[in-house]
């Protein structure tokens, strides 16, 4: 077996039980996305009862969403070492916990520390496991796959606001956040459906380990490489990957969208209160926002599966994001309850094709073997941004008053970032893409320069090709485990003068 990671057959199943992993990634997404959202509902509540202005009680969210995003290269990390299921077992628990303590809660300080960051941490370690193990299912019908779990999003906070509501005026926010804190049990039951796509099993030298050995067990997704002669290396984060252009142009089309994409959903409840809406009718325009995303979401996935528009995909993705941004900027003055449903239209579809195209778009640009690393470095980057944007946009509102600048900075950020996508992907990417051979496995997008220079250098399949796995960089030495194969050839930049 060669050295360049795990083969795993033919290709992902594009079906199977990768439904039954679809519909745990489904619930997982909504949970992620739909949580941080649905807890604006209480925030009155919490200022009324801990003293506090809006930018101090927004504090939560903002750190529950940067946990999920900041926490990324070390769930990518777990997941290597561990696996996706005992990682999305733990975060299960670890988010279950948090609204529980939180309920007990006397201080914001310890609101930020267990619904912020015990909670956040928690859906973290059940986010980026699901999307790993949904891209092992899925190939041909992955952006359909994508869009479909995406789905989660909008399902969930279109429940979760109305239920938050109905919770805070029957019990209160203590008793809110105790039965949500059960409610977030089910991510244990989804972590415990995510077993490994089936595959061969991987040769045995005659020391009973395969020095290029892909260890696919219960447990989720294990790698474990060696370059040929040398001891066997755990790779663990693949930081390599930052010095690719695609991931660039993506990083930071993703970094100056997280400053502005949320804060319309945030404020919005808030918003239509001020404005003399009920507070009933209020909480609904949330769930208007997810009844448009509902259908947003897996139609731009199908839409985007098609082979005339797939390699295509980074310039539907701008799209998106300058339809959302434009969306902010033309509705900054609407105040009727009519103004606002209107809004809440718009930006649900507008904000269903950015979630459904958004983790399609980072598996083209790099492929999956490298998309563990990739998305939690990617999620590193809008965990800054999301502590920039909705706190920022909070202390605004609190200084100013007056919520029409809040939308216009959120729709000249997001719609910036749209506009960088296109131009970057028109003029640094695709004479790149003309030069360099597509490979068979990333014909969703771009293909990287790095796994084509792989392509050539890697040996010959006595099959069908297989897309390479494994996550390099980062290669922590762990004790040996006999000698290579004598017809295995070492990777490329896994010499021992690299290390």
């Amino acid at each position: 077996m060669g050295t360049r990671g795990p083969r795993r057959g033919p290709g992902p199943p594009d079906g199977g039980w990768g439904w039954a992993v679809l519909g745990a990634c489904f619930v997982v997404t909504g949970f992620a996305y739909g949580f941080p959202k649905a807890v604006s509902v209480f925030f009155r509540a919490l200022m009324r009862d801990f003293g506090a202005g809006y930018s101090d009680t927004a504090w939560v969210s903002s750190i529950m969403l940067a946990m999920l995003y900041g926490t990324g290269p070390v769930s990518s990390i777990l997941v290597t070492r561990f696996g996706c299921r005992p990682v999305m077992l733990v975060g299960g628990l670890l988010a279950s916990a948090g609204m529980v303590l939180a309920s007990f809660a006397t201080r914001l300080l310890e609101l930020y520390l267990t619904a912020g960051v015990l909670t956040g941490l928690g859906l973290a370690l059940n986010f980026q496991p699901s999307l790993i193990m949904l891209g092992l299912y899925f190939e041909r019908r992955r952006p359909l796959a994508n869009g479909l779990a995406a789905a989660g999003s909008p399902v969930f906070l279109s429940a979760l606001s109305p239920l938050g509501q109905q919770l805070l005026e029957h019990f209160g926010w203590r008793g809110g956040f105790l039965l949500l804190g059960g409610l977030l049990l089910h991510c244990c039951a989804c972590g415990a459906v995510m077993r490994p796509p089936p595959g061969p099993r991987p040769r045995r030298n005659s020391a009973g380990d395969a020095p290029g050995e892909a260890e696919a067990d219960s447990a989720g997704l294990r790698l474990r490489e060696a370059p040929s002669g040398g001891p066997t290396r755990r790779r663990l984060l693949d930081v390599t990957v930052c010095t690719d252009r695609a991931f660039a142009v993506y990083a930071v089309t993703k970094f100056l969208m997280a400053l502005g994409l949320f804060v319309p959903a945030i404020l919005l409840v808030n918003y239509a209160k001020d404005a003399g809406v009920p507070d009933s009718e209020a909480a609904f325009l949330l769930s208007i926002v997810g009844f448009v995303d509902i259908v947003a979401r897996p139609a731009c996935g199908a839409l985007a599966g098609l082979a005339r528009l797939r390699p295509h995909v980074a310039y539907l993705f701008s799209l998106a994001l300058m339809a959302n941004g434009l969306t902010d900027l033309s509705s900054a003055r609407a105040r009727t309850y009519g103004a606002l449903v209107a809004f809440c239209v718009a930006f649900g579809l507008s904000y269903g094709m950015v979630g459904a195209l958004q983790f399609e778009v980072l598996m083209a640009a790099v492929g999956a073997a490298r998309f563990p690393s990739a998305l939690g470095l990617v999620l590193l980057l809008e965990a800054v941004a999301v502590l920039i944007g909705p706190p920022s946009a909070g202390r605004l509102v609190d200084a100013l008053k007056n919520y029409e600048i809040i939308f216009y900075l959120a729709g000249s950020e997001v719609a910036l970032a749209g506009v960088f996508m296109a131009v970057a992907t028109k003029c640094c990417l695709r004479r790149r893409s003309q030069d360099a051979t597509p490979s068979p496995g990333t014909k969703g997008g771009a293909s990287d320069t790095e796994d084509a220079e792989a392509e050539v250098d890697s040996e010959p399949l006595p099959t069908s090709a297989e897309e390479p796995g494994g996550l390099e960089a980062l290669a922590v030495p762990s004790p040996g485990t006999g000698p290579s194969e004598p017809e295995m050839e070492a990777e490329p930049g896994l010499d021992s003068e690299s290390v």
